[in-house]
């Protein structure tokens, strides 16, 4: 058997849970979030984008170390939900730094927008590096 077909399926459980993962964080991030991001990016505000994209940068760093580094689809989906908890909590953090941060995407503001998408950014990263397996 080729060495690509023997791993296929722990490919694709782990793939479809990370897939799962994502679809779970971004429904969760928005309804988090105090601005609508999916109606604000069909209106072409690029805020909306930024924060939302770099957002799930965040999230997918340390998803992709989990997916590295767990040994159980089990391990995965947990690591997956840590990630989870800490970009809602930077998204809470941000928002005390900049209380109008919301209104302030929704008006098409790119500075508030990248800030927290920077923020994101930086703390998967953390996350990623803080994993112990």
């Amino acid at each position: 058997m080729s060495p690509i077909l023997s791993v296929l399926p722990s490919f694709l459980l782990d793939f479809t849970v990370a897939i799962a993962l994502s679809v779970l964080y971004i429904a969760v991030y928005t309804l988090a979030t105090a601005h609508n991001e999916f109606a604000l990016i069909r209106r072409n505000v690029p805020a909306a984008s930024v924060s939302l994209g770099f957002s799930l940068v965040g999230f997918a760093i340390p998803l992709s170390s989990a997916m590295i580094f767990s040994e159980t689809f089990i391990d995965l989906a947990l690591w997956g939900l840590v990630a989870l908890v800490v970009q809602i909590v930077v998204y809470g953090l941000v928002r005390l730094a900049i209380p109008d941060l919301s209104p302030r995407i929704a008006r098409g503001e790119i500075a508030p927008a990248l800030f927290l998408g920077a923020a994101s950014v930086a703390a998967g990263l953390v996350n990623a590096s803080a994993m112990r397996f």
